[in-house]
């Protein structure tokens, strides 16, 4: 009998998850032993059940997908992890598969593709989504080689990503504060941060930056 392979979906949008999840337990190859909302749960979820895999979202509330993966492959490097996002600029394919991601599929993904992407990463593979572009994976193995110079994306640290998120979708420094459980102040300085680095200089351009990134839809 073949024995089936581990699966935590980390989605937090509920029903994509009971989409996800009855999909892959559809499948006799399959079995879900976890379930989280946000990057948080998915390290907790992953210390209690140790899956073989992991199919993450990359924006998720209280810690992104991204940071997730990077702490997730620090403490199991062998669980293999299955990005399924939305998000298809360089910056993101970049960033996540030099967090350690062992596949990144898109969401407007057939069935049968984010079948074949598990399946393949579990036999030790790389799966990039067809609708990933040639240059990004080109870039991707260019820049491993060479160390190409960071732009001022590069440049903004996870959190300061994660802030410039909720800044672009509206919220307030109070807002901000009590959604990612930092202080009002902390948040500022993020924000400030933000301006520097990227030389913006009001919310605006920040909103607009942002939508650029995919981080926010127009």
């Amino acid at each position: 009998m073949t024995v089936k392979k581990r699966v935590i979906i980390a989605e937090d949008h509920t029903i994509l998850r009971e989409g996800l999840r009855a999909l892959l337990s559809s499948s006799p190859d399959f079995e879900i032993v976890g379930e989280a909302e946000d990057g948080r749960a998915a390290i907790k979820c992953v210390e209690t059940t140790r899956p073989d895999l992991i199919l993450m979202d990359l924006s998720m509330p209280r810690m992104s997908g991204l940071d997730a993966i990077r702490e997730i492959k620090r403490q199991f490097p062998h669980i293999k992890i299955v990005v399924l996002t939305v998000h298809k600029t360089e910056e993101y394919v970049l960033a996540t598969l030099q967090a350690g991601a062992d596949g990144y599929v898109l969401k407007d993904t057939t069935h049968a593709e984010l079948l074949m992407a598990l399946e393949s990463v579990l036999r030790g593979k790389r799966f990039l989504s067809p609708g990933i572009s040639e240059t990004v994976i080109e870039g991707y193995l260019e820049g491993k080689k060479t160390g190409a110079p960071r732009s001022a994306w590069d440049n903004l640290t996870h959190r300061e990503q994660e802030i410039l998120k909720v800044i672009a979708e509206g919220y307030t420094n109070k807002q901000i504060a009590d959604y990612l459980c930092l202080s009002v102040k902390t948040v500022e300085t993020h924000r400030s941060n933000l301006m520097r680095k990227l030389d913006l200089h009001n919310v605006s351009a920040l909103t607009a930056y942002a939508m650029d990134k995919g981080l926010v839809t127009r």
